[in-house]
């Protein structure tokens, strides 16, 4: 039987995912009380309501600011970058002899032990534009990391933005728990709610192991 790992954040109320933008507010649109009178007595509902930006929890970076078809975000073979040495800039060399081609490429920082305090803010790992063009000439069929970005957010060209979504490769920020994933011989998932108009979405992100 396949063991399934949840490499998503659980999105709350009030939580922060990236300083500047709002926060999530989730509320009942109707309540188990307010629904006392729309049925018969001894049965209710709860109905919630959410407000937040697309930039939520987990998210997917999708190319050409469109959803990826689900082919491209589903069912991948998995293959874990273990970065955790390494304290900023990402540079090709974590490729070196692995097999990116076709994969969905996930680069472990383990930066997510940060997620909820301030410190989760500051001075992330992040990919190095030689990085980016390394995994798209190499064929990554998405790329994802367990920290704030995957560009160094004081550099206003995003260059692994850039690169990677011109190239038509999606990307999965603010993941958790790659730590559960072996190197390889899984499946990746990282599918959004099919919303028109959106260029990220939070996902629920899962990795399944195993037959």
């Amino acid at each position: 039987m396949a063991e399934m790992i949840d490499l998503s954040h659980a999105i709350e109320d009030g939580m922060l995912t990236y300083t500047g933008l709002p926060a999530p507010k989730i509320t009942d649109h109707l309540s188990r009380k307010a629904s006392r009178g729309h049925y018969t007595e001894g049965t209710t509902f709860q109905i919630g309501k959410i407000e937040m930006v697309a930039n939520t929890g987990t998210y997917i970076d999708a190319p050409f600011h469109r959803f990826a078809d689900l082919d491209s975000v589903a069912n991948l073979d998995g293959l874990v970058l273990r970065a955790e040495s390494i304290s900023r800039a990402i540079t090709p060399d974590l490729c070196h002899g692995r097999d990116v081609g076709g994969k969905a490429v996930l680069v472990h920082t383990g930066w997510d032990r940060h997620w909820s305090t301030p410190h989760y803010f500051e001075s992330h790992p992040f990919l190095t534009r030689q990085a980016a063009e390394y995994l798209k000439s190499a064929g990554a069929a998405l790329v994802g990391i367990d920290s704030l970005n995957i560009d160094d957010n004081t550099d206003g060209t995003r260059p692994a933005h850039t690169i990677l979504l011109e190239a038509n490769i999606p990307i999965v920020e603010h993941m958790c728990n790659l730590n559960s994933l072996p190197d390889s011989g899984f499946k990746f998932f990282a599918v959004p709610a099919p919303v028109r108009g959106m260029g990220s979405f939070p996902v629920r992100a899962f990795a399944l192991i195993g037959d």
